[in-house]
This record gives C-alpha cells, sequence and structure tokens, in this order.
C-alpha cells in the first residue's frame, strides 16, 4: 500500500554482499520551478546552463531563463526574446515555445494564430545568433509547411542515430478529431523533408475527454528504444500523458515501427493534489546521471470557464526511473514542496524501500512506484532529525511501532513525532550510503530482516549491511 523513503534507508538481512553505488544518485528539487509557466520546455546546454522558456498566460510573447541548476530558474531572470506581431500572421495565441540549439545556432519552435483569426494556429521557428540566446539576434524563419493549412503546434525536435527529426500535432481534415501526432525528418531546422508520418491519433476513452486530441509531443531516448509521450484530452484535470516506444533502429517514420500504450503513464493525481499534468519535455539532472520529467499541472481541480483562460498551470519537475525491462516509469506528480527519493538496499541492489498493506519492507520491481517514494522533511520530532514522509501519503510517515517499521498517518502525538523520526547518519556499511537512527531509542537502526524494516540494534557486518541503503 505506501512506500519507499526519501534519502535512505535499508536493505534485506541475510546476505553479507554489497551492492554497487547507483548509476542514478538522487536528486531533489523543490516544485513548482515557475508559477504561470505552461508547456514548459528546459534545454541544458554545453555551455553549463539550462535554458527554460514556456508559455505565458497572456499568450503575447516568447520568455527566456537561464541558470546553471534547474532549481535556480525559478528565480533567475526572465528576458523577453520576441513579442507578437500586431497584425497578421504570429499575431495571437502565442504558444509552447521549445528552444534547441541545432548547428551553433539557436532555433525556437512555437505556435501562433493570427490577427484576422485567433485560430488559424501554425507552427513557427526563430533562429537565433549569439552565444547566449538571452541576447541573441532573433530573425524569423517562417512557418513550418506541412500536408495541410490546418491547426498545427507543438512542434518538438530530436536527433536519432544521426537523423534529425520534427513531431507535432495536427488536424487532420479527414479525421473527426482535434489533433493527431505527426512525424518528419527535417532538411533544415525549419523544413520538413519526405511526407509526414501519422503516429497516432485520439481513439482511446482518457484520449477523447473534452476533446479528442493527441499533442505535446517529447521524446526520450534509453537502451536502444525511442520512447514519444505525448499529452491527451482538454486542458484541464482531464490532461495527462500517453506514449509510444519504437526500437531506435526502426524506421521512425512508418508508423508500424510505433507502439501506443493502452493506458495514461502520467495523470491526475488527487492525493497529491496534482490535476492535468502534462505537455512535458525532458531533461537532465546536474551530474547528467538522472533523467527529468518536465511538465505543467494545476494544483486544483475545479475551473471556471475555459481552462485555457485560467493562468495557473505551473511549471513542475521530477525525476524519471527506469524499470527493469527498460522502459520508464513516471509515477504520480507529486506533492508541491521537496521531491522525493527512493531508497535502495546496500546488500540487496534491486530491492527498494516500500510499503504494501502499511507495512515497510524492502522489495524488487514495486509497482505503483510511488509506493518506493518518499521525502525526506524536518524531523517531526526537531531540529536534527529527519522524517520520511509517503509520497503517495502524504501525511504519512515512516514509524516504528513495537520496533517494526510501518507508514502510518501522523497524528499529531509528541508519541508519533519520536517514533517517526531519526537521524541520518552515514551508511553503516559504506559511507555513500545513510543510515537511520531512531530518535527515541539511541543505538537502533531502521534495518531489513526477512525483507522487512525493523528498527534494531545492530552486532554483526551484516546487520550494518542491512541497515543501509542508497538514496535514488
Amino acid at each position: 500500500m505506501l512506500v519507499a523513503l526519501a534519502a535512505c534507508l535499508v536493505g534485506p538481512g541475510s546476505s553479507p554482499a554489497q551492492a554497487a553505488v547507483p548509476d542514478s544518485p538522487a536528486v531533489t528539487y523543490t516544485n513548482p520551478i515557475a508559477e504561470k509557466r505552461a508547456d514548459p520546455h528546459i534545454y541544458k546546454h554545453t555551455d553549463g546552463y539550462y535554458y527554460f522558456t514556456a508559455t505565458v498566460p497572456e499568450y503575447d510573447r516568447i520568455v527566456l531563463r537561464r541558470a546553471t541548476t534547474i532549481q535556480g530558474l525559478s528565480t533567475a531572470s526572465e528576458v523577453t526574446i520576441w513579442t507578437k506581431h500586431t497584425s497578421g500572421v504570429m499575431g495571437a495565441h502565442i504558444w509552447a515555445p521549445e528552444i534547441h540549439f541545432i548547428d551553433g545556432k539557436w532555433y525556437v519552435y512555437f505556435a501562433a494564430g493570427s490577427t484576422s483569426d485567433i485560430w488559424a494556429i501554425r507552427m513557427y521557428v526563430l533562429e537565433g545568433t549569439g552565444a547566449n540566446p538571452l541576447t541573441a539576434t532573433w530573425a524569423e524563419k517562417g512557418q513550418i509547411k506541412t500536408t495541410w493549412e490546418s491547426f498545427s503546434l507543438d512542434a518538438t525536435t530530436f536527433v536519432v542515430n544521426g537523423v534529425r527529426y520534427l513531431a507535432w500535432a495536427q488536424r487532420n481534415p479527414a479525421e473527426n478529431n482535434n489533433t493527431s501526432l505527426f512525424l518528419a525528418k527535417l532538411s533544415n531546422p525549419w523544413t520538413i523533408s519526405g511526407t509526414p508520418a501519422e503516429l497516432s491519433q485520439p481513439t482511446l476513452s482518457w484520449e477523447t475527454v473534452g476533446y479528442k486530441v493527441n499533442e505535446g509531443p517529447a521524446v526520450i531516448q534509453h537502451g536502444g528504444k525511442v520512447f514519444m509521450t505525448y499529452s491527451a484530452s482538454a486542458t484541464d484535470a482531464n490532461y495527462c500523458l500517453g506514449m509510444l516506444t519504437a526500437s531506435a533502429t526502426a524506421d521512425l517514420t512508418n508508423p508500424a515501427s510505433w507502439t501506443k500504450g493502452s493506458a495514461p503513464v502520467f495523470q491526475t493525481s488527487a492525493a497529491t493534489s496534482q490535476y492535468g499534468p502534462g505537455h512535458n519535455s525532458f531533461t537532465v539532472s546536474e551530474d547528467g546521471k538522472s533523467d527529468i520529467l518536465v511538465y505543467h499541472d494545476r494544483s486544483y481541480k475545479d475551473i471556471s470557464g475555459d481552462p485555457l483562460n485560467d493562468p495557473n498551470r505551473r511549471t513542475r519537475v521530477q525525476k524519471v526511473y527506469w524499470k527493469s525491462d527498460g522502459t520508464p516509469d513516471f509515477g504520480i506528480p507529486v506533492a508541491d514542496g521537496v521531491t522525493p527519493q527512493r531508497l535502495s538496499s546496500y546488500n540487496f541492489a534491486d530491492r527498494f524501500v516500500r510499503h504494501w498493506e502499511y507495512r515497510a519492507r524492502i522489495e524488487a520491481n514495486v509497482s505503483p512506484l510511488a509506493d518506493s517514494q518518499f521525502r525526506a522533511v524536518t524531523g517531526l520530532a526537531g531540529t536534527g532529525t529527519v522524517s520520511l514522509e509517503s509520497a503517495n501519503f502524504p501525511g504519512y510517515f515512516l514509524r516504528h511501532k513495537d520496533f517494526e517499521v510501518w507508514v502510518e498517518k501522523n497524528d499529531g502525538t509528541s508519541a508519533f513525532a519520536s517514533s517517526a523520526s531519526f537521524y541520518r547518519r552515514a551508511g553503516l556499511a559504506d559511507s555513500a550510503g545513510v543510515s537511520y537512527e531512531s530518535y527515541n531509542y539511541a543505538g537502533r537502526y531502521v534495518r531489513h530482516y526477512n525483507y522487512l524494516l525493523y528498527v534494531q540494534a545492530l552486532s554483526t557486518s551484516t546487520d550494518r549491511a542491512d541497515a543501509t541503503f542508497y538514496a535514488q
């Protein structure tokens, strides 16, 4: 039922074998990254900066920020690099900008309507000359021409095996829906090559709530596979992410190369008060070792009027985890504040601290992911301690009861606070890991024994191994 810690816990208790330090150590961020910024795109460049752009609620301009850390984007100064035209095309509904660095120049892809028809949404490209795009000279390269002159938006570009592609959303006049997903090769950053391939149209129940939509494609590659996430349904609490999968060696312009998932891979979580997550992009952590999901959502469900007129979509980030079969696991949109972590066992590398029917244990292939995610917060017992809060049951904490570790709801008592607070120590079997000493029973540590978690005194090397965890 519940699961996982947020900075380091313990592993199984019968083998003295040592697990390797994780290839992808924990990273934490504090959400939201930016208020009133939808359709976010974060690009990590070789100059050491992250570049951030997003749709502003006025729909009238393109803005950029940069910082050396993802968290730093939240307070970075923002620069307007381009403003909508006063008349004609590119004069309304400036949406979904993305920034990319291609062949020595900067490019921003965006969608825009016209002052004569604000819903004549088309895709356009800006080209920037200069090392820093916030101060670059920007030139309009014009509209990206596709098969039809129809509603089109959300252009993104990526490279697989040396070939650059453009993916986007467009209305196919032959279909009874709003938008489908398309893919084509690029001959240059603003010109497609060949006949676009239609990869997906909204046909499933969760893709057609309010509107029939497949939009906002984003690509991440891993283990020889290409994963394309996309957004579906109306831009309210029904908004969610689906995913297509293809082999990196396949002909990506052949729709048959792609497999569409039957269920959303990321959606509203009432438990964490996150509604309508979508229009995502991907970046990487500061150390380059973790993939990061970037997306927007709202902190409330009910919207007055058209969701497009509600300005409160916020930019958020959280770590992407990878399943043993090589597919991404996005989990749930986590609660506002510090993002959670997972705790893997020192001596059972594939096992993570999780909750199951509220009992804490270590287990491999945890599903749902959020059962193995915890966030480290200031200890309920006070300064110097830490408490580990469940990601999918906010307000529930790892605590010991009769020296067994459970996930239970904070009842506000001092007894609960004491039993749910720990001193974080350097890992007893490996200082790169972490161990948790009980606040109210000095010398007793969280450890696994027969895969269940306890708070026990330790005496052997196996005990210390069982009480050591790695944050991921």
